[in-house]
């Protein structure tokens, strides 16, 4: 099982980035899918994550705060790829972008560092002022 992330970069504030994370050796459609990032000297912090759209609650959908209405999470399951599009990017955006996976269907809460069963490798995001 293997989570490959790429499009990380270096930008400008203001501009934009795309990551992907292509996922290979399992069917990760019913897996809930989402991204971390790690700055230098910090804890890996939670981005934002997208469930199975084939739960009875619907897809879930959550972001944290820091990021809400600049990043777009979405997923394509035929391909087995999330993505994040990281609009509007500020310098505190500069981190390690980690791709994570979770069979453990999400509802709104329960996607969370310590229970990840899958990681990508990491792709650098760095913002320049």
């Amino acid at each position: 099982v293997q989570l490959v992330e790429s499009g990380g970069g270096l930008v400008q504030a203001g501009g934009s980035l795309r990551l992907s994370c292509a996922a290979s050796g399992r069917t990760f459609s019913t897996y809930a899918m989402g991204w971390f990032r790690q700055a230098p000297g910090k804890e890996r912090e939670f981005v934002a994550v997208i469930s199975w759209s084939g739960l009875r609650s619907g897809l879930n959908i959550d972001y944290a705060d820091s990021v809400k209405g600049r990043f777009t999470i979405s997923r394509d399951n035929a391909k087995n790829t999330v993505y994040l599009q990281m609009d509007s990017l500020k310098p505190e955006d500069t981190a390690v972008y980690y791709c994570a996976a979770d069979s453990v269907p999400y509802r709104g809460v329960g996607f969370v560092r310590s229970t990840i069963e899958y990681w990508g490798q990491g792709t650098q995001v760095t913002v320049s002022s």
